[in-house]
């Protein structure tokens, strides 16, 4: 074990201690005397209180923003105000010199457009140290929520030969000579020459797979990369981005639905309990970005009263049909102030009407079920009105769905035509198929994109500033 104590555990011990080792990066450096520490573990600084008497000058020009220094000592009570212990050290060593000529972080406050161009130094700074932070004890959440319920962690492929949203925006994964390219007789790429003998592609879904997984095991869910190439450049898409997508055999909708209401009730108080100085930095952020908005546009909850609003209201649930008829007669709607005007039953609903719900309507969290079938996806259970399916989204404060999900369609017969009726191959997923034909029962699912329930949680406006290496259109960087 490494002879240093990590930041984090040394603010909570009890002064004093005679003989303490911590390592981290300077964040500033007062008087000659006072360095502020950090190492990650943390939003709080370590205050590192030194004799400049006692050191020599070298050294001390050498203690600059972003070095990575050891310091040993004594912990003691602070006097100063701040902080309730620090450490009086008696050595210092500079474990890795930082330019301040060329850093680009300086000790000062950085536009997050900035910090986007120095994405490699920016988990560096407290607003993005919150904010993966934050991230890791999400993913962490997740996992604990679905082993204490019994789930199997189930890792489907990243390559794989079927598109399971019929969106057709894929990147497609090959070994052929991009500069020799074979054709077959008919003028057309030779996929029999390409390593998988057919053609490839990165997923953008794991559910297919994860349904086979439960039919299986009953109860299974997948945490992995999923990849869209949506040539998007907005703040709510990503090329790269990580999906949990979990799936229950003998589950029905309302099952469904009761289970990814507790799910994300639980991880966002995990976050809750677990990192009130993160997330009262984040809320103090997000304070002063609002401030400089118009009134109008600003938000009705700030960040905290928004997390502990999503934990304290049961989900309002109503079927489209209900909510296209609130939307219709809604006062914004007849004062035409919906971007896109709600007239026609039928049609997607868009952010700003799922916000409205959630916002004006119902002031709580709102699930939305049975869904035009014309616009939600094959796969799902379909009604016996035969326009409606058993669809299920869950529509959030200030970002509208957050989580897709349905009642899978379990009947071979039902399965077949309605991919017959969108040209989906039923040869190419016969193993799709054969999930119905050999023990099929009915089954459920849903998708929560990681990244927007880290920006949910964090406040970022931005989903760039939640993934710490974006992948966008024409960004590849890192």
């Amino acid at each position: 074990m490494p002879e240093h104590i990590r930041i984090r555990e040394v603010l909570h011990m009890e002064p004093p201690r005679p003989s303490l080792t911590v390592k981290g990066w300077v964040r500033t450096f007062r008087n000659d005397q006072f360095i502020a520490v950090n190492d990650g573990s943390c939003y709080e600084n370590l205050q590192v209180v030194i004799d400049p008497t006692q050191f020599e000058g070298a050294l001390l020009k050498r203690i600059t923003t972003g070095a990575a220094i050891m310091a040993r000592g004594e912990l003691v009570a602070s006097i100063g105000r701040g902080q309730r212990v620090e450490l009086k050290a008696s050595h210092i060593e500079i474990l890795g010199d930082c330019d301040p000529e060329t850093y680009p972080l300086q000790p000062k406050k950085h536009s997050l457009e900035f910090l986007r161009e120095h994405a490699h130094l920016r988990m560096r700074t407290q607003t993005f140290g919150a904010v993966f932070r934050i991230r890791h004890s999400l993913a962490y959440a997740i996992h604990h929520f679905f082993h204490q319920k019994g789930f199997i962690y189930l890792h489907t492929p990243i390559i794989t030969a079927s598109d399971a949203e019929g969106a057709g925006e894929l990147f497609q994964v090959t070994t052929l000579d991009l500069q020799h390219i074979p054709l077959n007789e008919r003028g057309e790429v030779d996929y029999s020459q390409d390593f998988f003998g057919r053609k490839a592609n990165l997923t953008v879904s794991g559910q297919l797979e994860g349904e086979l997984g439960a039919l299986a095991f009953s109860l299974i869910y997948t945490f992995g990369p999923t990849f869209r190439a949506e040539n998007s450049n907005t703040t709510r898409h990503l090329a790269e981005f990580w999906m949990i997508e979990p799936e229950m055999a003998f589950y029905d909708l309302h099952d469904n639905m009761d289970l990814a209401e507790e799910f994300i009730k639980y991880i966002i108080q995990f976050v809750l309990e677990h990192h009130p100085t993160d997330l009262q930095w984040l809320a103090n952020r997000l304070k002063e970005e609002e401030s400089k908005k118009p009134q109008q546009e600003r938000l009705e909850m700030d960040l905290l009263e928004k997390l502990h609003f999503v934990v304290e209201h049961p989900f309002e649930r109503i079927t489209y049909t209900d909510a296209f008829e609130i939307l219709k007669n809604s006062p914004q709607n007849k004062k035409k102030k919906f971007q896109f005007p709600v007239e026609q039953w039928g049609m997607d609903l868009q952010s700003e009407h799922e916000r409205y719900l959630v916002e004006k309507y119902f002031k709580k969290p709102v699930i939305i079920t049975d869904y035009p079938r014309e616009i939600k996806a094959f796969y799902m259970r379909q009604n016996d009105d035969g326009r409606t399916v058993r669809a299920m989204d869950i529509l959030f404060p200030g970002i509208g769905e957050i989580v897709g999900g349905s009642q899978r369609e379990e009947r071979y017969d039902r399965l077949l035509q309605r991919m017959q009726e969108l040209h989906i191959s039923p040869q190419e997923l016969y193993w799709y198929l054969d999930s119905r034909r050999f023990g099929g029962c009915p089954h459920s699912g849903f998708g929560l994109g990681f990244e927007r329930i880290v920006q949910f949680v964090t406040g970022m406006s931005n989903i760039r500033d939640v993934i710490p290496f974006p992948r966008t259109p024409k960004n590849i960087a890192f």
